[in-house]
């Protein structure tokens, strides 16, 4: 083992403070990553404030972080595709059983035997793992990115949580080429949504409670903005959506998107309202709809959205701040006042 510097939470009440944390030594198949980058996610601050204790409650200290940029400093003598000097990634998972359904079909996000970057039980060195907001990591090769040269590693940080959350369903979905797509909300997630669809040749609708983001929508790509609280504006899709994306994690009207599909049409939920949404079942039955969710990606499909985001250039948008200011952006992401993610320069640590 040895010890890294890392900043934790010692309870719910608790800011992140400055700490030391153990790491394993690499074992023959791991790779030790010297983190650059790491992206503040809302489910840092949920796990952070352990507001998802009836789902899966915090064990204490916890060091958050899941979307991780950095350069390989060591690898295990029977590590194939990665050596010191690399740009490599980690995202929300750093191990599952390799052996159940979905593993084989490379759908790891869906093994009930994950493990996740941190809060997550920890087989090699009990406790539970750690994660990002930490100067290194350990992490099995079969769960390392490659990270492309070509763009900049901070914007790629929010790539491996919010970027594939975004992209897994928009790929899955089939050939959106001049297709016609909603993204719902124009957050982290929502403006991610944006950039893949347009990439992929769709025509892209975003919708929004406030009139205020419509030029940053039509910035980011988006053919057509519609204020979501004008009926007539929404009136005027009804029926006429191939897909929508709908990224609020706030209680809202689900059939209002629902009506606006078209025949075949699905919604994808990839946002987390802490209360069920009342689906209407004439809203589906009508036009042989259909909702879905989708969490992530597998890691084959992880590697695919980055060299993706290589060839078209598509980083997130992004406010780089320093360790030392993690908790001022914890109580600025409650507001919604960031465009549209927080990344740590991790070299701050070291200050």
């Amino acid at each position: 083992m040895y010890k890294a510097k890392a900043y934790s939470a010692a309870s719910a009440t608790s800011p992140l403070a400055p700490d030391t944390i153990q790491r394993r030594e690499a074992t023959d198949r791991d790779v030790q990553i010297e983190i650059l980058f790491c992206g503040i996610c809302h489910s840092d601050l949920h796990s952070v404030r352990n507001e998802w204790s009836s789902i899966m409650p915090t064990v204490y200290p916890i060091v958050p972080g899941h979307e991780i940029v950095g350069r390989v400093t060591k690898v295990g003598s029977g590590v194939t595709k990665f050596k010191p000097g690399d740009l490599a990634g980690v995202g929300c998972l750093v191990d599952s059983d390799h052996t159940c359904p979905n593993c084989r079909d490379g759908l790891e996000q869906l093994c009930p035997n994950q493990t996740l970057t941190f809060n997550a039980p920890d087989k090699h060195l009990g406790g539970v793992t750690y994660g990002g907001y930490s100067e290194s990591i350990v992490v099995d090769e079969r769960f390392v990115l490659r990270v492309p040269a070509n763009l900049d590693l901070a914007g790629v940080a929010p790539l491996l949580c919010a970027g594939i959350t975004t992209y897994s369903p928009i790929r899955r979905w089939g050939d959106l080429k001049g297709k016609k797509v909603g993204v719902v909300g124009l957050g982290g997630l929502g403006h991610m949504g944006v950039k893949f669809a347009r990439a992929f040749g769709a025509h892209v609708v975003v919708f929004t409670t406030s009139a205020g983001k419509k030029e940053d929508a039509l910035r980011l790509g988006a053919d057509e903005v519609v204020i979501s609280r004008n009926a007539d504006e929404m009136q005027k899709h009804a029926g006429s959506f191939d897909f929508i994306l709908d990224t609020i994690a706030a209680d809202h009207d689900i059939n209002a998107y629902l009506n606006l599909l078209g025949r075949d049409g699905n919604l994808t939920l990839v946002g987390a309202p802490e209360k069920p949404l009342a689906v209407s079942a004439f809203a589906l039955l009508f036009g042989r709809r259909s909702l879905s969710g989708s969490i992530i990606g597998g890691i084959a499909e992880t590697q695919e959205m980055l060299d993706f985001c290589a060839e078209h250039g598509i980083t997130s948008d992004i406010e780089v701040i320093k360790i030392q200011d993690v908790n001022r952006a914890y109580e600025r992401l409650v507001k919604g006042d960031v465009k549209y993610r927080f990344v740590i320069d991790m070299a701050t640590l070291k200050a």
